[in-house]
Parts: C-alpha cells; sequence; structure tokens
C-alpha cells in the first residue's frame, strides 16, 4: 500500500481520484486513518512496501499520552469578528475524542506533532490553570466578559474525569460570579450540574452541546470517543431539567453526509429540552483538509468524491475559504440551502430565538482581610 496523491485543489474529484487518496490504516477507537508529518517540520514521513508486507499489517493498539504543560497564562484573547467571544479558556491540548473535522487539530503542529493520530493520542494537560485563572481574575485592570471554556478542545474529553480540570475552573468562576459558556461533546458535563444550576440561577452560565449527527454507526466513525448521539440528547434534557439554558450546535455540518438531517437534529433537540441552535459548516483548513478527504476514503467511499465536490462549490472551487464570515457558512445554492433549512427548522421548533446575555455586575473577587484569594475548591 502507497501513500496517496493529495487530491487536486480545483475542479471536480472523480470517485477514481477519491479512491487514490489516503492510507488504509485504521486505529480502532480512532478518528483519523494516518499520522501526517506537521506542517513545520523538516522531513516527512511516508509508508510504503517494503516487499515483507509488514504495510499490511494490522495497527496496533494506540495508547494516550497524557503530558503536563506549564502555561503561562490560561485566558486567551481574540479579536475575530465572526466569534461570539473574546476570550476562552482551554484546559487541554489536543482531545482524545477523535473527531476527524475537528478545527483544532492543525494547533498540534505547534509542538512538532501530527495533525493526525499525536493530536488524539498525545495530550497535554495545563495543570497550573486553576492558580493563573485566580491570578488573572485578580488583576486590577480586569474587566469581566464571558469566558468560553473548552472552545478549541472538549473541555469534557475522557481525561477529564481523572483530572477534574474542567470542574476546578468552574468552581473558581462560581466563586467569583464570573460568567462562562460552555460547548462539549461529552456527556461527563453532567458530573458537574451541581454547580452549573446555581451559576444558571444567577444568569452567569450556558451550555451547548455539539450534535453533528443522530445516526450512531456515523457517530462512531467520524467521533470514536465523544458521548453516542442518544447520550448526548440526554445530557441535554438533563441540563434543561436543572434550569441551565442549553443549546445545540449542529456542527460541523457536512453537505452530502449529514445536511439531510438538519431538521430531525433540530426536532430532537428540542424535543429533549434545547432552547437554542446554531451551525456551521464544515471548514478544512491546513492538515485537516488530507485527513478529511482519507477518512472519507476509509469510511464512506462510495460518498467520497460527492462530499468533496460539494465542499469545493460551497467554498469558490477550494477545499477551504478563510475569509470572516464566509469559513463558518460558505456561499453559492448549497450554503443558501442549508441556511434556509436550518432557519426554518429552528423557526419551528422555537429555537431560533435571541438568547439573554451573561450577566457581569455579580463579579467580585474573591479576597480575605490578609488579601489571600479563596479558591473554593
Amino acid at each position: 500500500m502507497r501513500t496517496g496523491q493529495k487530491l487536486k485543489a480545483t475542479g471536480r474529484v472523480t470517485l477514481a481520484e477519491a479512491g487514490e487518496a489516503g492510507e488504509r490504516f485504521e486505529h480502532r477507537g480512532r478518528g483519523a486513518v494516518s499520522n501526517q508529518t506537521g506542517r513545520y517540520e523538516r522531513h516527512t514521513r511516508d509508508p510504503f512496501d517494503d516487499g515483507w508486507s509488514t504495510i499490511e499489517d494490522d495497527a496496533a493498539p494506540l495508547e494516550t499520552i497524557l503530558m503536563d504543560e506549564t502555561a503561562k497564562t490560561i485566558i486567551t484573547f481574540n479579536n475575530s469578528p465572526d466569534i461570539n467571544f473574546d476570550r476562552s479558556i482551554n484546559p487541554y491540548r489536543g482531545c482524545e475524542h477523535g473527531c476527524i473535522y475537528c478545527f483544532a487539530r492543525p494547533t498540534h503542529a505547534w509542538s512538532g506533532l501530527s495533525a493526525g493520530l499525536d493530536f488524539e493520542s498525545r495530550l497535554f494537560r495545563k495543570s497550573n490553570a486553576p492558580e493563573l485563572l485566580v491570578k488573572e481574575l485578580s488583576r486590577p485592570a480586569y474587566v469581566p466578559k464571558p469566558i468560553a471554556l473548552g472552545m478549541n478542545t472538549d473541555a469534557y474529553q475522557p481525561v477529564e474525569r481523572q483530572q477534574r480540570l474542567t470542574r476546578q475552573l468552574l468552581q473558581i468562576l462560581s466563586d467569583h460570579n464570573h460568567p462562562v459558556s460552555l460547548l462539549t461533546k461529552s456527556a461527563l458535563i453532567q458530573r458537574d450540574i451541581d454547580l452549573l444550576a446555581p451559576m444558571a440561577e444567577k444568569g452567569i452560565v450556558r451550555v451547548g452541546v455539539s450534535i453533528t449527527t443522530l445516526d450512531r454507526k456515523l457517530a462512531r466513525k467520524m467521533e470514536p470517543r465523544a458521548a453516542t448521539p442518544e447520550r448526548r440528547l440526554e445530557t441535554v434534557r438533563a441540563l434543561s431539567q436543572a434550569g441551565i439554558p442549553v443549546s445545540v450546535m449542529t456542527a460541523p455540518i457536512i453537505p452530502g453526509l449529514t445536511d439531510h438531517e438538519i431538521e430531525a437534529l433540530l426536532d430532537a433537540s428540542a424535543a429533549h429540552g434545547a432552547t437554542g441552535a446554531g451551525y456551521v459548516v464544515l471548514r478544512l483548513p491546513y492538515e485537516i483538509k488530507d485527513l478529511f478527504h482519507e477518512w472519507l476514503v476509509q469510511h464512506v467511499p462510495d460518498r467520497a468524491a460527492r462530499v468533496i465536490n460539494l465542499i469545493r462549490e460551497m467554498r469558490g472551487g477550494k477545499d477551504y475559504d478563510p475569509r470572516w464570515f464566509e469559513r463558518g457558512r460558505g456561499r453559492g445554492a448549497m450554503a443558501d440551502l442549508i441556511s434556509q433549512r436550518f432557519q426554518k427548522a429552528a423557526a419551528r421548533n422555537g429555537l431560533s430565538g435571541r438568547r439573554p446575555e451573561l450577566r457581569t455586575d455579580l463579579f467580585r473577587p474573591r479576597v480575605t482581610p490578609e488579601g489571600q484569594y479563596l479558591l473554593g475548591l
């Protein structure tokens, strides 16, 4: 088996061309089917058949490795005009959920690692995150605005069950009455309802649950270590019943693969208590393009060429358009159809109303008479 060629950057892709792309390696429970060299590395590695047939052997089990990272700051600020928050916290880098489409995959290249299998098996924890958060919230010049927790990589990915970094950060934010929004694919967030419910009563928290498909088999291939669609809907219900505002993000919508589920997804979300909904069309920047092409050929070869062609039709003939507001929606007939269908289904289910702003006026640093900050952990 040889490494496949990259698909043509423009023009329509045929089934035969799509079939030549990608390496046929599959690790059970992992999303990526290759471990391409990071884009900043000087040398690349390509598997080839040396005549001993070893390349045809089954892939060995891939162990998850968790490494400590000493962060210098924990709140990351952005000024992107098409993002509805200006600051975020990510207690982990890399994500074991292994979602093949994850827009955060290319960030692993900064550490000399691959956006492929490395991203979902070589993880970093910011072990000093709680201390940094207290320090940053205590700055005299700090002005509170909602913090988006876990927007780059899921703050409730499997390692959080033991690490409890996210819970510690939530506790600090709760102690300071600081507004926060969360987005997750994990049912583990239910563990923290005891923190989230009182914060919801104060109007300082809201949650988004990402549901990309109701097809359990497809989800297992596309998001191998995330909660099943059923569990995510159960999580929506549990949060809603606890009085926590919860929206559903159908992100990403993949034309030719999941777009037919828009109405069913929003119907199910509303039935389980969601009060809002949003979507993002699949984005394929940097290494994600090749990783996603490989995944299509490996798991849905009969639809690979059609999906790639539809994506390019929405991106002006390219795999990705990085321009503000274009990157999450696309353009053209297909993009317009997705937008219209989503808006109609959301309105029919009462999911299109404007969400109330999170309160910032309750924020207060927790300070003792001696000037010590109370963590409340």
